[in-house]
Formats: structure tokens, sequence, C-alpha cells
């Protein structure tokens, strides 16, 4: 049989102190003796009292202090993407002072019965790198109450934007390349909606991609190189860059000068790739990524790539979620990343 659930007026009888009094040494809302401190905790460890139910304090509330956080593709690729973690933390770290935290949920529920935008008692939502899929679903949740904010992508109008200047960024990086005297150029991007498999981009694909960051990442590379050839990667990870490389430097060729990719994640399995095929980067085969991460072991190679404020976005993102939740309406905010000349870049090689 379970055993009745200690109350604070358990704890407070047992003291010999007032329910109000007990309360306030576990709220700390208002200072007590140490005497009095000390007898209330001794009599709720002799009880078995852990605090306040934290359901009963959401009822209270009317809200449950979590804030659902959508990210396309599996969990364990947010895990595994040091931009994602960094943006996390700070978006984290953000909604903390308002006694919320964060609950991630999948774009494309995949278990019967899991969390989902839709069902999961959520107080607001952020939705990371929105995707077509995403917006379907926004107005059945602002017809909810729930506060949006959308990282990386376009919601619609009413909600607030943390965007990144990924089309100009990425033109940036093409432009390098161009100026290099490369040519022969493929792009290697993110999945261009969720679920969706490695391989060669025709136009028509690159006309439907779903996820906006992807398209505006590719929009960038094409003010550039509009003729030039895509492949879109399974997720913005090292192993499906080397996959998407060993694709791209199969044969005798002719093999692609230049690689400009999504991520650095990508990149680094690009340049993993090239070298296992025998080509030196950059003599060979110049890469690009986008991001600015620390990868390890990939000495003694810098890579060339778009730095981008992975912290200052997660921050933004969590504020403007507490505005909301405080009734404010927040401005969308805007960020720039920085390019950054590695020594995974240089001329196209003249053939004698």
């Amino acid at each position: 049989m379970n055993a009745r659930r200690p109350t604070i007026s358990d704890v407070a009888h047992a003291a010999g102190v007032s329910p109000s009094t007990a309360s306030v040494v576990f709220s700390g809302k208002t200072p007590v003796s140490e005497a009095t401190r000390a007898k209330v905790l001794a009599a709720a460890a002799e009880l078995g009292y852990l605090g306040p139910d934290p359901r009963a304090a959401s009822l209270r509330r009317g809200r449950s202090g979590i804030i659902g956080v959508v990210s396309g593709g599996r969990l364990g690729s947010v895990f595994g993407d040091p931009v994602m973690r960094t943006t996390m933390d700070a978006l984290a770290d953000a909604v903390a002072p308002i006694g919320a935290g964060l609950l991630l949920l999948r774009e494309g529920s995949v278990v019967a019965g899991e969390p989902t935008l839709m069902t999961a008692p959520i107080d607001a939502a952020v939705l990371i790198g929105c995707s077509a899929l995403l917006r379907d679903h926004l107005a059945s949740v602002r017809a909810r109450g729930i506060p949006v904010v959308v990282i990386e992508g376009d919601g619609g109008e009413g909600v607030p934007r943390i965007a990144l200047d990924n089309r100009e960024a990425q033109r940036l990086a093409a432009e390098h390349v161009r100026d290099l005297g490369h040519t022969n150029v493929v792009a290697v991007t993110m999945p261009v909606r969720w679920g969706s498999e490695s391989g060669w981009l025709s136009r028509d694909d690159e006309s439907t991609t779903s996820v906006d960051v992807v398209a505006d990442r590719l929009a960038g590379f094409r003010d550039v190189f509009p003729d030039a050839a895509a492949y879109a990667a399974g997720d913005s990870s090292i192993d499906a860059g080397a996959a998407v490389g060993r694709a791209l430097f199969a044969g005798d060729g002719p093999h692609p000068t230049a690689v400009i990719a999504q991520s650095d994640l990508l990149a680094v399995g690009v340049l993993r790739a090239a070298e296992e095929a025998g080509l030196r980067v950059p003599e060979d085969v110049s890469i690009t990524g986008f991001d600015g991460i620390v990868v390890d072991g990939l000495a003694p190679y810098e890579l060339t790539t778009l730095v981008q404020p992975a912290w200052q976005k997660g921050r933004a993102a969590g504020e403007a979620v507490a505005a909301l939740l405080a009734g404010d309406t927040p401005d969308s905010q805007w960020f720039t990343s920085t390019f950054r000349v590695g020594n995974t870049t240089g001329p196209v090689a003249v053939k004698s």
C-alpha cells in the first residue's frame, strides 16, 4: 500500500510551528531564525517530506514551468551538435529566472503517446529551424494560448524571430571560393525536410525545401553558383558528411575542386572523406563550413567557416519567451555571422 504523502501541515505540527512558518522555510521568501529553520527541516526529514508538490504549485500559478523546444530530426542530433548544445544551454539560462525548464520535443512523432507540440503541458514553445510541418501546427498551438518564438525560421506574423543572416553569410563563403578560381563546386546541405534521405538534389527538391535555414543557406550558395550541384546529407554530423564526401570523391573523377558545406560537422566529414580518397586539402579540394565550432582532432586544419553567435541566439530566444509570458511583445532580433578564413581553402589547382 502507498503511504500518504506528508504535507506541510504535518511538518508544521511535528516542528511545533504554524504551517505558514514551515512554508516559508522551504520557499525562502521570508527570513526565519536558524533555530526555527533547523526544527522544520528536522521534522521534514523525519517525516520524509521533500518539499512542496510541484504539481500543486503549477496549478496555483496556472503554469507548468515547462518550455517546449522543437528541433527537426532525432533528439540525438541535438546533443551531437555543439551549436545546438550551446543554443539550448543559453536558452535554459535565460528562462531559469522565471522558474522554467526545457522539454525537448521531436518535430515528427515516431512513438505512440510521446509528448508533442500539440499535447505537451507547456507554457511556451521555441521552434528551432522552423519547417513547413511546424508552421502547419502554429495556428493550433497559438490557439491554445501558447506563446511561440522561432530561432532561424519564419513563424509568420506576430511570432518573434531570432534570425541569423544565413543567406548573406553563405554567400560570403561562396564568393570566397569563387574568387579563388573554383568553378567545379558542390554544396552539401543539411536535410531538406524531416526524415529525408541523403542524395543529389534536383531543382524540384530545392524548390520544395521545407526547412528555412537549409533553404536560406542554399539560396546564398545559388546567388554565386546558380548552376552548381547540391547534395543533401542525412543529418548534420561528421559521419553524414563523410558519407557524402565518399560519394563525391568516388572513382577517378572528375571530382569537385571545392565543397561548401552547411555546417562545420558536415565539412569535417567531407574533409575526412577527401583524405581517405588521397586528396589534399586545400591543394586538391577546398572545403568550407558554417558555425565556427571547435572540433577535436581537426589539427593541423583550421576550417574556413562562418562563425555564428549561438549563445546569443539562445539567450535572445529565452528572453523573448520570458517577455511573452510577462505579457510583453518582444521584438524580433537579427544576428550576423563572421566569416573566418582558415587553411582548408586555397586557389584552384592549375593543371599542367
